[in-house]
């Protein structure tokens, strides 16, 4: 698997309050952080731009922007070392380039089996008709 190293210049790190329980903490001290990668303005090659501006993934803006939120940890540089390791995944994933399917054909014996499947289910459902009283 090939590896795109996260230049650190290219990421902008906000620190903002993190949300949910933690006790005075979480309103005194703002420890998590947003993560903002601009995908174009990045110095990754085209082909894996493409692949992570194709992604379905809400965290991308229509600007091509990738926002990751980071608020597990209770110190503000272990969420950003967080935030950073999940922009390295996310880029990772898309990394390699994905493998073309080639078509085959169902074998013999696969179709067999779903050919009698198929005739077992319309012999079960015959029975449930009337019943003669001859």
């Amino acid at each position: 698997m090939l590896k795109f190293p996260v230049d650190a210049r290219e990421v902008e790190f906000n620190a903002i309050r993190a949300q949910g329980a933690g006790g005075q903490n979480v309103n005194k001290v703002s420890s998590a952080v947003h993560l903002r990668f601009d995908i174009v303005a990045s110095s990754l090659p085209d082909a894996i731009k493409e692949r992570l501006l194709a992604l379905s993934d809400s965290r991308i803006t229509q600007e091509g922007v990738l926002v990751l939120k980071a608020q597990q940890h209770r110190t503000q540089e272990m969420n950003r070392a967080d935030a950073l390791a999940r922009l390295q995944q996310v880029i990772d994933g898309v990394s390699n380039p994905p493998k073309s399917r080639r078509a085959t054909k169902p074998t013999f014996g696969s179709r067999q089996r779903r050919l009698q499947s198929k005739s077992q289910r319309s012999d079960t459902k015959a029975l449930r008709g009337r019943v003669d009283k001859e």
